[in-house]
């Protein structure tokens, strides 16, 4: 089947869009079987934690060092054993019709491809789970040493697939990464993880003309 237009590349954030994750601390020490302590010790500390995340997210630190290191930001509130319990839990499952709407992708003439913010830990369970198997190309940011929004990371997928900006459109549901792959000519839009994702991806598809 032919495709309108130029639009070659689906390509998918993963958490939020095609997995369903934890979407706060407190969800997270839930999906863990863990209480949530000192909530606004955890809150002060977030940005300092963020860069860790970071460090995590672009092969820079592992999984123990992360969790050693954000332990020692909260002065023990959780242990490092504690942490990596609840990072372990923090993805839950796959989006219902997740794999079914790749494979009607596929179905439609376009490629597909993931780029994620992951880690090593969590990149060893995506991989086998089903909607992710089906896609053609999965580029994670611990293994490119780049991280959304930063430009680069756009850049990268386009030189190791062969795309150009405007053949590929792209689903994540952190605006800022919307943003900052408009501003490398990808057709980007935001998704609302709450709200059945794989059916806003679908919609958004036939406004471009692809049916699915």
């Amino acid at each position: 089947m032919s495709v309108p237009g130029t639009l070659r590349l689906v390509c998918f954030d993963l958490g939020g869009v095609v997995i369903r994750i934890c979407r706060s601390w407190a969800e997270g020490c839930a999906a863990a079987g863990m209480p949530v302590r000192d909530p606004a010790l955890w809150q002060r500390t977030r940005p300092a934690r963020r860069r860790l995340i970071e460090q995590l997210q672009t092969g820079r630190i592992d999984g123990a060092t992360f969790a050693a290191r954000a332990s020692d930001q909260v002065a023990g509130l959780y242990s490092p054993e504690e942490i990596l319990g609840i990072h372990h839990a923090w993805l839950l499952d796959e989006y219902e019709g997740a794999a079914d709407l790749i494979d009607r992708v596929h179905g439609a003439g376009l490629d597909t491809a993931a780029l994620s913010n992951t880690n090593h830990e969590h990149w060893r369970r995506l991989a086998g789970l089903p909607a992710i198997m089906r896609l053609h190309h999965r580029l994670a940011s611990h293994h490119l040493g780049l991280h959304k929004p930063d430009a680069m990371i756009y850049r990268r997928l386009e030189e190791q697939l062969g795309y150009a900006g405007e053949q590929i459109i792209f689903f994540d549901d952190t605006p800022e990464n919307v943003v900052a792959a408009r501003g490398v000519g990808w057709h980007a839009h935001e998704i609302d993880p709450e709200d059945d994702p794989p059916q806003q991806v679908a919609a958004v598809l036939r406004d471009y003309g692809v049916e699915v």
